[in-house]
């Protein structure tokens, strides 16, 4: 998606967020009525794509993933893991809620919600892959929007780059064990080898290509930099609206036969984003960090790499699975939810610089 330049902190802002994030829920809605209109008009080529794969992965989703989650990468400096020493209880803060508090509070609301409270209005063979979703959405902290939603709540931009660069490490390495032990726990059958395959994908080769075009950029010039960004940018969005039109022509009969399927998806998630936030914000509130060091860390808390989760979603179990729809339901939903996040941080920052 087309974030902000954070090669250099120190130059004037930019406008912070694009027409396209801005309205990303709109485009994503379009992307529902479009894919499944166009599933029930041409099923056969739509079963043809899914059929293009090698050991579970979809080769054209592959591409696209690729094509949306390597822009963001190239934004993330990993130079800047030092800045950690600068905030240490705030970066406490941000590991300890991303880590050890929201996949675990995901995994609980989804068998909650979604096993029990939900299940008599959802398809039984599809509560496990629902809840499964849901444990992938939470399990992957935000990579790039966290820039857009940090810079409209005015906070410390290297805090922000190297909670973002840390948290990338930590994935690359904890992502699939975490998945695993979480799936786990809600006796779903986890397919190791199509989880490692995903991770390395999805993850380690991404992060190698995106740091090495970063690298190569950056030798030029920022101008360069930023050049190559802008036309980048179109790219990554146009291939995650594609990406969504796949995935709702394969739900389309689905959603058709339940369309209730989608709000009762949104409300773990709904609640897991305002749990965290507020989690993150109130403990950085009580270690004695600012207020630009804790809306970050509370934003970051709160929003998904909903790209890698999708990705891994389709990887693991499928275009037609229930954990496919409801890693995009986060994408649906994750857009005004934040900015009402970043609203509720701008408007008590005189509460919370009274503490």
């Amino acid at each position: 998606m087309n974030t902000p330049n954070i090669a250099s902190p120190t130059q004037a802002p930019r406008p912070a967020i694009s027409f396209f994030e801005r309205y990303l829920t709109v485009w994503v809605a379009l992307c529902i009525v479009v894919g499944i209109v166009l599933g029930q008009v041409f099923p056969g080529v739509f079963q043809h794509i899914g059929r293009v794969e090698y050991a579970h992965v979809n080769l054209p989703v592959g591409l696209l993933i690729w094509v949306m989650i390597i822009p963001m990468l190239i934004k993330v400096d990993f130079g800047s893991l030092h800045e950690v020493r600068q905030h240490v209880k705030g970066i406490g803060v941000t590991l300890f809620v991303n880590w050890l508090v929201k996949p675990f509070s995901m995994a609980f609301l989804g068998w909650l919600f979604i096993k029990n409270l939900f299940a008599p209005m959802l398809p039984a063979d599809q509560l496990n892959s629902y809840v499964a979703g849901l444990i992938l959405l939470a399990a992957a902290p935000c990579t790039a929007m966290v820039f857009v939603w940090s810079r409209l709540t005015g906070g410390d931009p290297l805090f922000t780059l190297s909670q973002v660069a840390l948290n990338d490490s930590i994935m690359i390495i904890a992502f699939a064990p975490l998945v695993g032990l979480l799936l786990g726990m809600s006796a779903i059958t986890v397919p190791w080898a199509t989880l490692l395959t995903s991770v390395v994908l999805y993850i380690v080769i991404p992060v190698i290509l995106a740091q090495f075009l970063r690298k190569a950029l950056l030798a030029k010039g920022p101008q360069t930099f930023d050049a190559f960004m802008a036309k980048l940018g179109p790219w990554s969005i146009t291939a995650l609206l594609v990406t969504l039109v796949l995935l709702f022509a394969f739900q389309g009969e689905a959603i058709i036969r339940q369309p209730l399927v989608i709000v009762l998806l949104a409300v773990p998630i709904l609640i897991q984003v305002f749990f965290n936030s507020a989690l993150a914000y109130w403990l950085n509130r009580a270690v004695g960090e600012k207020h630009n060091i804790a809306c970050p860390s509370a934003l970051i808390g709160a929003s998904n790499f909903f790209e890698l989760a999708v990705a891994t979603a389709i990887g693991l179990f499928g275009f037609e699975s229930g954990a496919a729809l409801a890693t995009v339901v986060g994408v649906l939903v994750e857009v005004p939810v934040m900015l009402v996040v970043v609203r509720v941080v701008n408007r008590s920052r005189n509460w919370y610089e009274c503490a």
